[in-house]
């Protein structure tokens, strides 16, 4: 599948019929979760997650749960997967600091197109970057994480200088304080022109710290562990003593992980129930029927799955992230399985919206995806983490490879969704690891991996 047929195959197929008769291009909201993990919404079948705005959303909108990352060049995976959502361009090619101007970001398209676009919450890509994109914005937190409670907010500054002295700590938790901003927004939104509302929550993030209603909401005894619960990861990775795998001792345990779980999963209760107000405000703004709305995860998070807690590995449970669509035209209650990437989003909502797609985007169009079950979507795709783990997927079988410790995991996600059985050493599988080896190699050429043979 290629960006470009993508675009042209599907255009015919949904119609877009407002467009057509002259009627004013839909407004935009994207929502963007931190470290939420991609099985994280009731709707999609978690057993214990309480998250009714994200059901509705899932409920009246499009799920794409094969939804990727393409990893990270460093720890802090945020920062390269938002580059990639805002370039559109893939791990290698999109500058995390967005400040090349031959790669235009999301929001500058549409600000050309003629959107207000406003920004609240975080931005971890470089100040100067948040003044170019956006015409307007509140509650802006430049950086990686802090405490909830006090985050460091600073108003928007056109100019991208953002001085330190002009962020203050606003009490309350950092969630509701974004929702209180995007539900301002919404109140009074342009009245002659559309609009694109980015709000980028920093929770579920740690310190997992949830609203103090929240805090006993998971009792950890009753919650489910996962099947590849593990002590301890059974190789060096490259990323076993990072900050993230530090915050909980070794051996992992299953009374840790249960009493991690609780807190991760409350976090994620309180950014679902500041969603809900958001989506609640645009109701009420009568704008809910004009308006897409596009939720995603920035990475997902292992919290004790293969022994590890953090985001730093290939493995599903840190690669893929939730992505779920709302909005005119768009089935709803459909599920979609086909593979796809993060920064695929940027070129899918320039094809909904008719608007011309900048050559730096190498993301594919998934408007064709959207519309129909069985439109196909990547056939295979590449991920890397830093120097020491690369992938080859086709969406059932995956090559995980770590070429400093001379290590190989060969998967069946269809028989082994959880990744519990390495299939490397079976000479049965031989020619499946031939297969995604020549994959990943492509791919590594294609991308601009500094690893590529």
């Amino acid at each position: 599948m290629t960006r470009r047929s993508l675009l042209a195959g599907a255009g015919a197929a949904l119609g877009w019929a407002r467009r057509a008769r002259g009627a004013a291009r839909p407004n935009l909201v994207l929502l963007l979760t931190d470290d939420q993990r991609h099985d994280t919404i009731a709707a999609l079948g978690h057993p214990d997650l309480r998250t009714p705005a994200l059901d509705s959303l899932v409920q009246d909108g499009v799920a794409c749960t094969r939804t990727y990352l393409e990893g990270s060049t460093q720890g802090a995976v945020c920062v390269c997967s938002r580059a990639c959502l805002l370039t559109g361009r893939g791990l290698f090619r999109a500058a995390a600091d967005l400040a090349d101007p031959a790669q235009p970001l999301l929001p500058e398209v549409l600000r050309d197109a003629g959107y207000q676009t406003h920004v609240i919450g975080k931005w971890h890509n470089g100040a100067a970057s948040l003044g170019r994109a956006f015409s307007s914005g509140e509650r802006l937190f430049l950086g990686g994480m802090g405490d909830h409670q006090a985050l460091p907010l600073a108003p928007f500054d056109p100019s991208g200088r953002f001085a330190a002295a002009t962020r203050r700590a606003e009490p309350g938790f950092a969630s509701d304080l974004f929702a209180d901003s995007a539900v301002r927004f919404l109140r009074q939104p342009p009245a002659d022109r559309p609009f694109f509302l980015y709000v980028a929550f920093t929770t579920p993030h740690d310190p997992r710290t949830p609203p103090d209603d929240l805090r006993a909401a998971y009792d950890p005894a009753a919650l489910t562990l996962p099947p590849n619960l593990l002590p301890e990861h059974p190789f060096d990775n490259g990323a076993l003593r990072i900050r993230d795998e530090l915050l909980a001792p070794f051996p992992r345990t299953p009374a840790v992980i249960r009493t991690e779980l609780a807190s991760y999963y409350a976090m994620i209760t309180a950014v679902d129930r500041a969603i809900g107000r958001v989506l609640e405000a645009l109701r009420e703004a009568g704008r809910e029927r004009d308006t897409i709305v596009v939720f995603a995860g920035d990475n997902g998070l292992a919290v004790g799955q293969h022994g590890l807690l953090g985001k730093q590995s290939l493995y599903e449970h840190s690669l893929r992230v939730p992505l779920v669509w709302r909005g005119p035209d768009l089935p709803r209650g459909a599920r979609r399985a086909a593979l796809a990437c993060l920064h695929d989003v940027y070129p899918t909502l320039a094809d909904l919206l008719g608007l011309p797609l900048p050559a730096a985007v190498d993301g594919c169009s998934l408007r064709a995806v959207l519309q129909d079950a069985g439109a196909p979507g990547r056939a295979t795709l590449g991920a890397a983490y830093g120097q020491t783990q690369r992938l080859a997927s086709d969406g059932r079988w995956k090559l995980l490879r770590y070429p400093r410790v001379g290590q190989t995991q060969l998967f069946d996600l269809a028989a082994d969704p959880w990744e519990q059985f390495n299939l490397a050493g079976d000479a049965r599988h031989g020619q499946q690891i031939s297969r995604l080896t020549a994959v990943l190699q492509a791919w590594q050429r294609a991308a601009g991996d500094p690893l590529a043979a």
